[in-house]
C-alpha cells in the first residue's frame, strides 16, 4: 500500500505544481476555473486513451516512441506557457488595475488563458497516463487489490494537498507584485520543461548529451527527495544534468525573458504616445461658464 501511494503521490504532485501555478497566473481572469478544470477533465481523459495504447507509442520510431511522445508533450506546454507570459508581460497591469471587474483586456486574455488550459490537459495527460501505467505493472507484479483501492486515493489526496497549500501561499502575495511573480515562475517552469524534454530526446538517441554528466548535487539534493522532485517540477532542477539539457533549460529562459521585455517596452511606448482623454465638464460648470 505505501508503495503505491508513494508512485501515485510522486506524479499527481507534479501535474498539480503545474495546475497550481497555472491557476494561479490565471487569477483575475474570466472563466478561468472553467478552462482549468477543462483541462483537468481533457487530461484525465487523454491519460486513458495513451495507456490503452501504450504498447503501440513505445514500440513506435523503433522503440524510442515513449521517449519522443513523453518530449513532444513537453514542448508543446512550453511554447503555449511562453505564450501566456510574452501576453501578461503586455496585459498584466491593465489586469491589476481592473481586477475587481471584467473589462476588455480582462476578456482579451481568454485566448491567452485557452493555452494554459492546454499546459494543465498536457500536464494532466503525461502524468495520469504513467500513473496507470504504474499501476497496471504493480497489479500484474502482485500487488494486492487492497493496496491499489487504499494506496491509490492516499497518495492523489497528499498530491492534491500539496498543490492546494501552493496555491493560498502564491495568494498571499500583494496582488501588485503578484504577476510578476506569476510570470517568473512560468518561465522557470517553461525552462524546467524544456530541459526535460532535452532528456527524453538524449534518451531516444535524436540529440548529443554534450557531457552525460556536468556535476552531481545528488549529496545535497536528490533527485528521488519530496523537495528534489518539487524543484525539478518548478525550476527544472536536476542533480546531474547533461549538457543538452542545460543548453535547452538557459535558452528558454532567454528567449522568454527577451520576449517579455519587448513586449513590456512595446506596450509602454504604445500607451506613452496615447493622448489622456480630457474631463467632461461638469453641468455646473457649464452654468457657470455661461453665467460669466
Amino acid at each position: 500500500m505505501l508503495g503505491v501511494a508513494l508512485l501515485v503521490f510522486r506524479e499527481v504532485l507534479e501535474a498539480a505544481l503545474i495546475v497550481t501555478v497555472v491557476a494561479a497566473a490565471t487569477r483575475g481572469v474570466a472563466r478561468r476555473g472553467t478552462f482549468v478544470g477543462g483541462g483537468i477533465a481533457l487530461g484525465v481523459i487523454g491519460a486513458i486513451v495513451v495507456a490503452v495504447f501504450a504498447g503501440a507509442i513505445g514500440e513506435a520510431v523503433g522503440g524510442s516512441g515513449q521517449e519522443l511522445f513523453n518530449a513532444s508533450v513537453l514542448l508543446a506546454a512550453v511554447v503555449m506557457i511562453g505564450w501566456h507570459v510574452t501576453w501578461m508581460s503586455s496585459h498584466g497591469k491593465e489586469m491589476v488595475r481592473h481586477m475587481q471587474q471584467v473589462t476588455d483586456e480582462v476578456k482579451a486574455g481568454s485566448s491567452s488563458v485557452a493555452m494554459l488550459l492546454a499546459v494543465v490537459a498536457l500536464a494532466v495527460l503525461r502524468e495520469g497516463s504513467e500513473i496507470v501505467l504504474f499501476l497496471y505493472g504493480m497489479a500484474a507484479s502482485g500487488a494486492g487489490q487492497v493496496d491499489l483501492l487504499t494506496g491509490v486515493p492516499l497518495g492523489l489526496a497528499g498530491g492534491v494537498a500539496v498543490g492546494f497549500a501552493l496555491y493560498f501561499g502564491l495568494l498571499r502575495i500583494p496582488i501588485r507584485h503578484f504577476f510578476t511573480a506569476t510570470n517568473w515562475m512560468l518561465v522557470l517552469l517553461a525552462a524546467g520543461l524544456s530541459s526535460t524534454a532535452a532528456r527524453f530526446l538524449i534518451q531516444a538517441n535524436w540529440l548529443p548529451a554534450l557531457g552525460n554528466q556536468l556535476w552531481d548535487t545528488s549529496w545535497l539534493l536528490s533527485n528521488r527527495s519530496l523537495v528534489g522532485q518539487a524543484m525539478h517540477v518548478l525550476v527544472g532542477y536536476e542533480a546531474h544534468p547533461a549538457g543538452m539539457q542545460l543548453v535547452f533549460w538557459m535558452v528558454t529562459a532567454a528567449v522568454l525573458f527577451i520576449g517579455m521585455r519587448l513586449m513590456t517596452r512595446h506596450t509602454t511606448a504604445r500607451g506613452g504616445g496615447r493622448a489622456r482623454p480630457r474631463q467632461a465638464a461638469s453641468p455646473e460648470g457649464s452654468r457657470a461658464g455661461r453665467a460669466t
